[in-house]
């Protein structure tokens, strides 16, 4: 767990240019680890970081959005304490498909690989839990993989209530939980 205040230096920022080598050390650390890129915003290359910046700043626009697609907001989780870092990527859906209700939810985030086992999840979760209910999503929902325990436990320590779970086409089994922050 982070041992300082959890505003200390912890914050949640646009994506932006001034933070080009840091979001670039966040990427390259998750690529070389192997694993699966979560959220799915993180996955696009950024080698053409203007684009990327272009790219995601259109997912907020439902002109700009391919069909079946829903507008959504990505957020950095940057800790300057000692080095600007940033350590986390949340992408906050604003409404729900068929498909983000069964396995997406509203909210996807990910914490770098260096970085877990810190806290930082908490602090990136509670951070965009409130943006989402600034923008007026009442009843929010999460997803992970049946045994992530990791973003399970995160999920419930803010309320998520668990709602029945989801099994995909390849067998992936998925866990659902609500969250209704306000209430």
């Amino acid at each position: 767990m982070l041992d300082r205040n959890v505003d200390q230096g912890v914050r949640l920022i646009r994506p932006n240019r001034m933070y080009k080598d840091a979001y670039l050390s966040f990427y390259n650390e998750w690529k070389a680890s192997g694993e699966k890129m979560v959220p799915w915003v993180i996955e696009r290359d950024p080698s053409n970081f203007e684009d990327m910046l272009l790219r995601l700043e259109d997912d907020e626009d439902p002109e700009k959005l391919p069909e079946g697609w829903v507008t959504n907001s990505t957020y950095w989780l940057v800790d300057d304490t000692n080095v600007v870092k940033i350590v986390g990527v949340v992408n906050i859906r604003h409404a729900l498909t068929p498909v983000l209700r069964k396995n997406g939810g509203h909210i996807g985030y990910g914490i770098r690989p260096g970085e877990r086992r810190k806290g930082y999840a908490t602090i990136l979760l509670a951070k965009a839990l409130e943006i989402a209910k600034n923008r007026g999503i009442s009843d929010i929902l999460l997803v992970c993989h049946a045994h992530n325990v990791a973003s399970e436990r995160t999920i419930r320590r803010h309320g998520g209530m668990e709602d029945e779970g989801y099994v995909d086409e390849a067998g992936e089994s998925f866990k659902r939980f609500w969250i209704h922050p306000g209430h």
